[in-house]
């Protein structure tokens, strides 16, 4: 489907008030969108906040251990001072620069499916898995919620809320993509505000606690907005959170640095049930290349970041989230 049928289609069934489920791809190449009484689950399962077409069964193996190969150092630092040559010229101010990391598993993506615990979930044909614990956009009673989560770190480090919060390059990472999606919502919203600034959640791993920092924005939509979900959510692609500001140039320097497209990772998935809507941001990604599997992973980088801090996060961030 090209994006601009997408578009139409998703306005079409917002004014029918027909339930759908759409996946889109971060280069907007490849969207999917389904009518939620026609998904089979032996192709796509999904649970959004509980809102599921698959029942867990009553057996699920333990998660095993993920082998993680990352790519060297060396190479990490080829595309970061791409990146920090690009924020040095002031072509950008924060870059959301993501890598892939082979992994080993003797876990099946549905077993992780099924083992795992986020917001968002999706396996589609064992060709991915993502298990987003990120907001993109929610939409209910006429208003638009968004939650940006930038800055994380090891719950295990003493004192690592009270670090996380006064650390001034998290501080200027944070703010930065707040005011981002500030003026992305101002697009299709009025009376856009910062309700909650930088507050903290716990996210639970097979490995360790991480405490992830986030925000929370609202706006006032027309009344009429179930009609127009299509050019709402197209305006507000690519999210924020994962590109960086300002957002056209840094799609731009990601594509140089990172050299490959991202296809699904960091694209939208959401869901609609004819009456409210909920959206998530296809972080914590696994996908099947071949006969091997590579977890996406990245972070901001601002002219503060220090390498080998940036690169130690992002292979922190190939977990799964268990129960």
């Amino acid at each position: 489907m090209q994006i601009d049928q997408f578009k139409k289609t998703l306005n079409q069934w917002g004014n029918q008030r027909i339930p759908f489920l759409f996946l889109v791809d971060f280069e907007m190449e490849n969207p999917l969108l389904f009518k939620l009484w026609e998904i089979d689950p032996n192709e796509l399962r999904y649970d959004f906040n509980g809102f599921t077409n698959s029942s867990k069964p009553l057996f699920v193996p333990s998660v095993s251990p993920l082998m993680k190969k990352p790519i060297s150092i060396q190479s990490y630092r080829e595309k970061f001072d791409k990146v920090l040559s690009a924020l040095s010229y002031g072509d950008s101010y924060l870059v959301n620069l993501t890598l892939k990391t082979e992994i080993e598993t003797q876990s099946t993506l549905q077993e992780l499916f099924f083992a795992s615990r986020a917001k968002y979930k999706v396996w589609y044909r064992d060709e991915f898995l993502v298990f987003s614990p990120e907001i993109f956009v929610q939409m209910r009673n006429g208003k638009i919620f968004s939650y940006p989560m930038k800055g994380t770190i090891d719950a295990g480090i003493p004192g690592a809320a009270e670090i996380i919060l006064v650390d001034n390059k998290e501080i200027a990472e944070h703010v930065t993509i707040v005011d981002l999606i500030r003026n992305d919502l101002s697009r299709v919203a009025d009376n856009v505000f910062v309700k909650r600034f930088r507050y903290i959640d716990e996210l639970v791993t097979n490995q360790k606690k991480l405490l992830q920092v986030s925000s929370e924005i609202v706006g006032t939509l027309r009344p009429d907005y179930c009609d127009s979900l299509g050019d709402i959510i197209i305006e507000l692609l690519p999210a924020g959170s994962v590109s960086g500001a300002p957002k056209d140039r840094t799609v731009e320097i990601l594509r140089e640095a990172e050299g490959e497209k991202r296809g699904f990772y960091t694209g939208v998935m959401g869901i609609f049930d004819g009456t409210n809507f909920d959206s998530g941001v296809m972080i914590r990604f696994i996908e099947r290349i071949g006969d091997k599997l590579y977890y996406r992973s990245g972070g901001g980088i601002t002219s503060q970041s220090i390498m080998e801090n940036e690169y130690k996060e992002a292979i922190d961030k190939v977990y799964v989230p268990v129960d």
